[in-house]
């Protein structure tokens, strides 16, 4: 009965909007999700095994890339499947527990990637600001600190977001205006109060966006300075190959995540809200195995030990 208000949530299974608005749109949207699902898998895929591998590679700045790359395939992992089933189907739902499942990998994916896009940073800065001290700086057993804390952090900060949606109650309407299960689209269809949630979503926005944002500046602001001051240009053109990957996979997150997330909840914006979902969870695991490895030798020629047949 839905009139009656209990402890337990009331709505068992949500329907996931997804673009049901756009149905002339369908046949174009499966083709291009699915192209994005199977380059993303297929390219962090072939990164983890060249990284795995490959002795070479196995230095502090492969080593996060080979943690960004796994945490690529779980964001893609987490909202693909549902996505192109709601583009097949006419109608998509989703189970109250898939619905939290796929809410936890994602958040959790999602804001690893922001607070390791900031290591990835300092790493950067380590290397080119302090090239002496480097190896003794960034050891294997610190990048295994840097690289688990970044891990248990989103873990346990996904967690207690968890369960604060889990104590939410859920009273009916259940159309999900996203195509996957989000935060701000949840707690406007909560029959409970969601100002602990609303106040959380805030912190979380503050820290994962915008304080990992700044840090990220002032590593590169320092980069850049160090560069400019090197005295070959050979020098400055190696400095700037290496950090240009990481910039533009930096830039591109953080445009994404800005567009959506960096607004209260009352002014969420449906349309908004998806093209920028489409950008971090499906464009940016595909984009980024694809800009490492065009744009670096030492990981075409780890692909090329391993697999024969890549030419370029």
């Amino acid at each position: 009965n839905l009139g009656t208000m209990s402890n337990q949530t009331l709505v068992t299974k949500f329907v996931l909007q997804g673009f049901s608005e756009h149905p002339e749109h369908h046949a174009l949207l499966f083709s291009c999700f699915l192209s994005l699902c199977s380059v993303a898998l297929t390219g962090n895929t072939l990164i983890i095994l060249a990284i795995a591998l490959n002795s070479g590679l196995h230095t502090p700045m492969y080593f996060f890339l080979f943690n960004l790359a796994t945490m690529d395939i779980i964001c893609a992992s987490s909202v693909m499947p549902k996505a192109l089933e709601g583009l097949v189907l006419e109608e998509n739902s989703i189970s109250y527990g898939g619905c939290m499942a796929q809410l936890y990998f994602l958040t959790w994916a999602a804001s690893s990637e922001l607070l390791l896009l900031t290591v990835m940073a300092y790493d950067r800065y380590a290397a080119i600001c302090h090239p002496l001290h480097y190896s003794t700086a960034m050891s294997k057993a610190f990048c295994g600190t840097l690289a688990a804390g970044v891990w248990a952090l989103c873990a346990f900060n996904t967690a207690v977001r968890a369960g604060l949606m889990l104590r939410l109650d859920f009273c009916g309407p259940d159309v999900i205006t996203h195509f996957f299960c989000e935060v701000p689209p949840l707690l406007l269809l909560s029959c409970s109060s969601t100002y602990v949630n609303s106040i959380m979503l805030v912190l979380a926005d503050a820290f994962y966006g915008i304080l990992n944002f700044l840090m990220t500046i002032v590593s590169y602001g320092f980069i850049i300075s160090s560069i400019l001051k090197m005295r070959t240009a050979e020098g400055k053109k190696k400095a700037f190959s290496i950090c240009s990957s990481h910039l533009i996979v930096v830039g591109m997150y953080y445009t994404a995540v800005f567009y959506a997330y960096i607004s209260p909840v009352s002014s969420y914006s449906t349309e908004k809200s998806k093209l920028a979902g489409v950008l971090y969870t499906m464009l940016s695991p595909t984009l980024n195995p694809l800009i490492y490895t065009l744009r670096n030798a030492e990981v075409k020629a780890a692909l090329r030990k391993l697999f024969p047949f890549f030419r370029n």
